[in-house]
């Protein structure tokens, strides 16, 4: 609609006359006339962190993205890759106490998960301090509730892996491997306490009578029974113990000081007081005597 103003003669403005809208315009719908309205886009979602981010403004951000956002994946898969080394390492760290190293990697990525989903970057600490702990003990949960083939108590399995770093401790500065009572006396324990330590560092694992071991071809059941060849022995070192009781005092201190204690003929001749010619005879004597009797005791 055109607004037209008339002037008299005199050059007085009459009122302000309305003229009527043109009929092609009043063909044009009113929305293609008006200005079109600016078209606003989608608030912009979170960015994703740069490569040289650090891990804590990885979780930050992904403590902010909302529930099923494409990029939550993404970053899980950042921090996976950034610390699977430590996990590795620390896996590496318990894979001498009988379980496979690939179950413990497994076991220290569940607490990378668990560390990732308790962690608050609101409280300003390094992502670190709080994976290491973490993962830590949920290793050390999947020793006690898995590994102990019999029920240890508590405050042994607590105390296994202090006595081992003392005793790691204890060869470096000896340049031996330390005994019980050095061990003891280092944990302030008695040395019965060490030993139960000890006996309980065995626990951790039985095996099958069918399981097969790496160095034989057999079953553990058929290597249980084997011949033991030393079994003769036993009853051939009865049978000299009790051919040498049936030996004189002064046979027996020849033969103790000749074979047991490595001294020479002519040592044994100056202690029992005789020529070194004699103590030879008297040995040769002695060894005969004891053959004859082992033989008639066998």
């Amino acid at each position: 609609m055109t607004v037209h103003t008339t002037s008299d003669v005199r050059g007085t403005t009459t009122e302000p006359r309305l003229s009527e809208p043109s009929r092609e315009s009043a063909l044009v719908p009113r929305q293609a006339r008006e200005p079109a309205a600016e078209v606003l886009d989608d608030p912009p979602s979170v960015q994703e962190p740069s490569a040289e981010a650090s891990a804590e403004e990885l979780l930050r951000t992904l403590k902010a993205l909302e529930p099923h956002d494409p990029l939550e994946e993404r970053l899980r898969e950042r921090i996976v890759q950034r610390y699977r080394p430590v996990l590795h390492r620390i896996a590496r760290h318990y894979s001498d106490r009988g379980e496979p190293e690939e179950d413990l990697r497994q076991t220290a990525h569940v607490g990378l998960a668990k560390a990732i989903r308790g962690y608050a970057p609101e409280r300003g600490k390094a992502f670190i301090s709080y994976l290491l702990p973490t993962v830590t003990g949920e290793i050390k949960r999947h020793f006690r509730d898995h590994t102990w083939a019999v029920h240890i108590p508590r405050e042994i399995q607590s105390r296994r892996p202090r006595m081992n770093r003392i005793r790691q401790e204890l060869e470096q500065q000896l340049s031996r491997a330390p005994s019980i009572h050095e061990i003891a006396q280092a944990m302030e324990l008695s040395d019965k306490e060490v030993e139960r330590i000890l006996l309980a560092s065995e626990a951790y694992n039985t095996f099958s009578f069918g399981s097969y071991d790496e160095d034989s071809p057999s079953p553990m059941e058929e290597r249980i029974g084997s011949e033991d060849h030393d079994l003769n022995m036993v009853v051939e070192r009865e049978s000299l113990r009790t051919a040498c009781a049936l030996l004189s005092p002064r046979e027996q201190l020849i033969l103790k000081l000749r074979f047991f204690d490595e001294w020479t003929q002519g040592q044994i001749a100056e202690e029992v007081g005789c020529s070194q010619m004699h103590v030879s005879r008297l040995l040769a004597s002695t060894l005969r005597t004891l053959r004859a009797e082992m033989v008639a005791l066998s």
